[in-house]
């Protein structure tokens, strides 16, 4: 049989939460309530960046799409976990788990970009003030947001791909609520070094580099603001890069923590809630830092219900 054939006729069983089928009801509630969030609070920031024309500036421009990638993301994974919390089968195709696979990592290693190059935004308007509009004009905006989606996508176009070659026997049961390259691996007939060496290649490149390259700017940020005199400002450069330094911790500390914890008998169970912190709850959060304390937002806000 080729296979093309194995694949149409292959199921994985996705374990999930199964482990706490108590448990299980409870999670269904909260991550519906965490995704309707996500849906209605990065939606409301993709229209008000669009629709108010004092929003058009590069922090805006990165933040919608930043946005926009979070909408993607959770929807990757979280309608198939959905359901799968109350179908007792708790089953994906070979097909459906490849591509949940694929969108998944790619859009994972596209934040970890997109949040670097949110940073050094932040850097140049804070550091660079008079030369800002020159650092950040519209076509590099452009370059940059397309780079971080180019990389991220050619980055698990490489794993899938190795993936898909990679012969899997056993119970076909992964060991995780949603495909991830660690948990296919671990079905895998063949020594699987080659992906691991692979995977732990890519992990550093879009996970060390970028956190190092982040924690850089704000340094040079830091050093900015302890120089400033006006409390204006202060209040100004708090409020913009307090938000994105939040948000780049709800996102980096828990994947460090997946990926730097050492391999013991809890740790895949540890990991499940981990990844669903960041798939789920850093999502529904993001558009909340942003617009709470946010006078550039309420202001759109009510210039767009016409109280201005």
């Amino acid at each position: 049989m080729n296979r093309m054939a194995l694949i149409n006729e292959r199921y994985f069983i996705l374990l999930g939460f199964s482990h706490w089928p108590h448990l299980e009801i409870a999670l269904f509630v909260v991550i519906f309530i965490f995704y309707l969030l996500t849906l209605i609070g990065n939606l409301f920031i993709i229209m008000l960046s669009y629709l108010d024309s004092h929003l058009h500036t590069p922090m805006y421009f990165f933040l919608s799409n930043l946005s926009f990638l979070d909408l993607c993301y959770t929807t990757s994974s979280i309608p198939q976990l959905l359901v799968n919390l109350w179908d007792p089968e708790k089953t994906i195709s070979y097909a459906a788990c490849m591509i949940q696979l694929y969108f998944a990592l790619a859009l994972g290693t596209t934040e970890c970009v997109l949040l670097v190059v949110m940073s050094y935004d932040r850097y140049a308007a804070v550091c660079k003030p008079l030369h800002y509009t020159v650092l950040m004009h519209p076509r590099l905006c452009q370059s940059l947001a397309v780079a971080s989606w180019v990389s991220g996508f050619i980055n698990s176009a490489l794993h899938s791909l190795f993936m898909f070659w990679v012969p899997l026997c056993g119970h076909y049961q992964v060991d995780h609520f949603f495909c991830e390259v660690p948990a296919l691996l671990k079905l895998s007939c063949v020594d699987t070094h080659v992906n691991e060496l692979t995977l732990m290649v890519t992990s550093s490149i879009f996970v060390l580099i970028p956190l190092i390259l982040i924690l850089t700017s704000y340094g040079a940020i830091g050093r900015a603001v302890l120089r400033m005199q006006s409390t204006t400002g202060l209040q100004k450069v708090f409020g913009t890069c307090g938000a994105h330094l939040m948000v780049v911790s709800l996102f980096f500390i828990p994947v460090l923590c997946i990926y730097l914890q050492p391999p013991t008998e809890n740790s895949q169970e540890q990991g499940k809630f981990i990844a669903l912190f960041y798939t789920v709850v850093t999502p529904s959060l993001n558009p909340l830092i942003y617009t709470l304390r946010n006078k550039d937002v309420r202001g759109a806000v009510r210039r767009l219900m016409g109280r201005e």
